[in-house]
């Protein structure tokens, strides 16, 4: 659960990822987004594919540099040139679980060597044998066996791979984990088991996340407040109830209209909301965040909120 009296662990402001893509065309990715993550926490970063969501983690875990913005975690501001120190910080404190478990592990490699790599990188251990407890002791947590170690990628289903994806980035012990759609390539059933065993994890260790998703019921069981990013525009952010039960930019409104609802007699009065951005007459880049209550902010125009909050 998160310490929302303690200082952010992660704070993002203006965040500006640009990509050049020739000498007349630049690719503005992530427009000035701003969050904080709080130790413990699990913020929720939703959205339709190519909005940016995934960039956003990539920029955090300085996988990509920012064009604009700061980025400050654990009190350190990690979005110009890293030192030493910071780059050792965001490298052990910092972890990232991928979307696809079978493209980010090393097929040459054995589990052991998988898990293990951050520690030879970090001089972790002392001997093998120490070494070899910690790895054993991490599969345990993440509910694969002490025999796993010595298997390679490929031997593992789909579900044992994202926990030993999961294995390689809680070994470091880290503060924040970024989850970049983790669980997207994976069957419902495995989903809901990683799932479970990442809040499991969290309540045991206070690993706060960062869970990209495109899921939204599933974001809403996991996460303690929740972001909707479009066009590289963060337009809504909150607690999970406060966006679940009070909807203000049109485009939230859409995405939560568009959940299945299990009953069925419900499900068929059900009407979806759409949404186009094109046709809409909203222009984000004139937007500015309005506070609707708590910690519920939109991004809009005054006109616009006035209107939405009726």
């Amino acid at each position: 659960m998160a310490e929302q009296n303690a200082a952010p662990l992660l704070k993002v402001e203006g965040l500006k990822q640009y990509f050049r893509v020739s000498k007349s065309f630049t690719v503005k990715a992530v427009e000035d987004v701003s969050f904080e993550i709080y130790p413990g926490e699990t913020y929720g970063l939703v959205g339709e594919s190519g909005s940016g969501k995934s960039t956003i983690g990539r920029s955090v875990i300085r996988l990509y540099d920012p064009t604009a913005g700061k980025i400050t975690f654990d009190g350190q501001d990690i979005s110009g040139k890293l030192s030493h120190s910071q780059n050792n910080t965001l490298r052990t404190q910092m972890q990232m679980i991928f979307q696809d478990p079978m493209a980010s592990l090393n097929p040459r490699k054995k589990v052991e060597d998988i898990i293990g790599e951050g520690l030879d990188i970090h001089h972790m251990y002392k001997t093998k044998e120490e070494r070899r407890d910690k790895v054993e002791k991490i599969l345990a947590k993440v509910g694969l066996a002490p025999e796993h170690a010595e298997r390679y990628p490929h031997q593992f289903s789909g579900g044992q791979r994202q926990r030993v994806g999961i294995a390689r980035a809680l070994i470091m012990n880290p503060k924040l984990i970024i989850a970049d759609e983790c669980i997207s390539a994976l069957d419902v059933s495995i989903q809901a088991q990683v799932v479970n065993l990442m809040k499991d994890i969290q309540q045991e260790t206070g690993t706060a996340y960062l869970f990209i998703a495109h899921d939204l019921s599933m974001v809403k069981y996991i996460s303690d407040r929740i972001g909707v990013l479009h066009l590289g525009h963060l337009l809504e952010t909150g607690t999970t109830e406060e966006i679940f039960e009070n909807p203000i930019h049109p485009y939230t409104r859409s995405l939560l209209s568009a959940i299945p609802l299990p009953n069925p007699v419900v499900e068929k009065r059900r009407v979806a909301e759409t949404y186009d951005y094109a046709t809409s007459g909203i222009d984000y880049n004139k937007g500015t965040n309005h506070l609707v209550s708590g910690s519920h902010y939109v991004k809009c125009t005054d006109e616009e909120f006035a209107k939405w909050c009726k």
